[in-house]
C-alpha cells in the first residue's frame, strides 16, 4: 500500500489503540514508535531472560503494526477470538487487523500476557466465528484425547486461573505430574504425544529441529493452547476429574 498524504497526516487518522497489561491500560501513541520490553515504554519485567527492547508498536501506512525487534524470543498473536493465530518470530512484523488481540510469550520461567484494542479495526469478526467462539464449532484441525486436554490445562493451570494478573510461572513437569497424579514416564509420554500432533500440524516452537524436542516446549505448548482456546477456563474441573484419573493408560493418549 502506498502512503498517502503527510507522516503528521497519518497520524491524525490512527485509529485509536489501548493496550492492557496486568489490569493497567495504556493509550498507544501514533506519533512514534512504542517500545515493549525490560525497558522501554512499557517495562515488562526485571526478567533477566526478555529482550530490553522486545516488541515495537507502530502507526505506518494506514495500519498498526506489530514488530519483535528482539534476537531470540517468539511471541504467539491471537485474534478473532483464538481463530487467526501469528508466531512472531525475531525479525518479523505483522498488521493488526482485528478490534482485540492477545499477546502471548515466554521468558525464562515466565509467561506474560499483554492484549491489544481498537474500535476501528478495519476486519470485522464473521458470524462463524463468533459461533466457533461460543463453543458451538472449533477451529482446531487437531482433536485430542480427554488425557491429552488434561495434561494441557494442568501446564496452563495459572494462566487459565490467571487471579486478575496476567503473567504467572509455568509449573514444572514434576509439578504438572504431581497434580494429575502421573507418573513422570506417563507425564513425559503424553506430552511428547501432544506435541508430535500439533507439530504434524504445523504449529512451530515445539521441536527444535533434527527431531529434537524443543527446550521450551511447555511454554510453547501453553501460548498456543490458551490462545487458540484449544484449553479455557471452562476446562479447569479436568483436573479433578476423578474418571480420568482411573481411566486406563494407551500410548495414544
Amino acid at each position: 500500500m502506498e502512503s498517502t498524504g503527510t507522516d503528521a497526516g497519518r497520524q491524525a487518522e490512527a485509529a485509536p489503540l489501548r493496550l492492557e497489561f496486568a489490569g493497567e491500560w495504556i493509550d498507544v501513541p501514533p506519533d512514534s514508535a512504542f517500545i515493549i520490553g525490560r525497558e522501554g515504554d512499557l517495562e515488562i519485567d526485571d526478567n533477566p531472560y526478555l529482550h530490553r527492547h522486545f516488541l515495537e508498536l507502530q502507526y505506518r501506512d494506514g495500519f498498526w503494526w506489530l514488530a519483535n525487534v528482539g534476537v531470540l524470543l517468539a511471541a504467539t498473536i491471537s485474534s478473532a477470538g483464538g481463530a487467526v493465530q501469528s508466531w512472531l518470530s525475531p525479525g518479523a512484523r505483522m498488521p493488526l487487523v482485528f478490534e482485540r488481540s492477545v499477546i502471548v510469550f515466554t521468558a525464562g520461567p515466565v509467561t506474560y500476557e499483554l492484549s491489544l484494542h481498537t474500535d476501528e479495526a478495519p476486519y470485522e469478526v464473521s458470524r462463524q466465528v463468533q459461533a466457533t467462539m461460543s463453543g458451538e464449532t472449533t477451529v482446531m484441525p487437531a482433536s485430542f484425547t480427554p488425557l491429552q486436554k488434561q495434561l494441557m490445562v494442568a501446564l496452563a493451570e495459572p494462566m487459565l486461573r490467571r487471579e486478575g494478573v496476567s503473567m504467572n510461572e509455568l509449573p514444572s513437569s514434576s509439578a504438572a505430574a504431581r497434580r494429575l497424579g502421573w507418573t513422570m514416564t506417563k507425564f513425559n509420554r503424553k506430552l511428547d504425544n501432544v506435541c508430535d500432533k500439533l507439530d504434524r500440524i504445523g504449529v512451530q516452537g515445539l521441536r527444535g529441529g533434527a527431531g529434537k524436542l524443543a527446550t521450551n516446549r511447555r511454554a510453547r505448548l501453553v501460548e498456543y493452547a490458551v490462545t487458540s482456546q484449544v484449553v479455557t477456563r471452562a476446562d479447569l474441573p479436568l483436573l479433578d476429574d476423578e474418571s480420568l484419573r482411573s481411566q486406563v493408560d494407551s500410548d495414544r493418549d
